[in-house]
């Protein structure tokens, strides 16, 4: 049986289910319509898809390039008179998700770092974080090679950041190469998956997890762990980084 926590499960039956049914850019298989997942972004537009805390997309921060959506770096942010760069921020779907499964693939530049937010709410966001970073718990995207978060194991590639590591064996694709991921979020149980192995394995609302998140950067956050009805979120976090095949499937009852 896995560990509560942090577990490497190659052999579980659902890796499988993870590989790739499509060899097609931003689509669908015809086995995947008909287990109800949907595309969460078409590869040719922002449709479904927001800042966070605006009512459209920080277009200085954020563009479409060849099919992917492309996290601009910093570096290259349009600069406004004064000289600071061009305001940007999280970049969130406009609905909210209960119970779901989430995969996507992701491409980061030499020593970046990013990830993927979900659980998250908008308005405790934007009352504690009025830069437009969403709160949520995070799967981490990073060049574990360069970046100094490699440093932290909870701030490693695939890690529940801040809060569990991803197993040590994992899988991680060198800089310039595609990454393929899964978030699985049903009830209180969590799973993050990296290139066909489960690497993070949780459970909310056990002693075990309230323990790592009272040591961790978000216990000062009041209702931060609480489960809802969130949205998903890519972060602006400095770093070029590519995002495409970015779909979900919901599951079963929604909270």
């Amino acid at each position: 049986m896995c560990a509560a926590f942090v577990v490497a499960c190659a052999s579980s039956p659902t890796t499988n289910d993870l590989r790739p049914t499509t060899t097609d850019l931003n689509a669908l298989s015809e086995s995947e319509r008909a287990s109800g997942w949907r595309l969460l972004f078409d590869g040719r537009s922002f449709t479904g898809w927001r800042g966070l805390g605006y009512d459209t997309v920080p277009t200085s921060h954020w563009q479409i390039v060849d099919a992917t959506i492309r996290k601009i770096p910093d570096s290259a942010v349009p600069r406004q008179a004064d000289g600071q760069p061009a305001i940007g921020g999280d970049l969130m779907t406009t609905e909210t998700f209960g119970d779901f499964e989430l995969r996507w693939e992701w491409k980061i530049s030499r020593a970046g770092n990013s990830g993927v937010k979900y659980n998250v709410s908008e308005a405790l966001s934007m009352s504690q974080a009025p830069n437009h970073a969403a709160l949520g718990f995070e799967y981490q995207m990073l060049d574990d090679s360069l970046h100094e978060d490699n440093k932290v194991p909870s701030h490693r590639a695939g890690a529940l950041y801040d809060l569990i590591p991803p197993d040590a064996r994992k899988v991680l694709r060198p800089v310039g190469e595609w990454n393929s991921s899964a978030i699985i979020f049903r009830g209180n149980h969590g799973e993050h998956w990296l290139n066909g192995a489960k690497v993070v394995e949780y459970e909310l609302a056990t002693p075990r997890m309230d323990s790592l998140l009272a040591l961790s950067k978000y216990r000062s956050i009041p209702g931060f762990a609480d489960r809802r009805r969130g949205h998903i979120v890519l972060q602006d976090h400095v770093d070029e980084v590519f995002f495409r095949n970015i779909k979900l499937r919901p599951l079963g009852d929604q909270p």
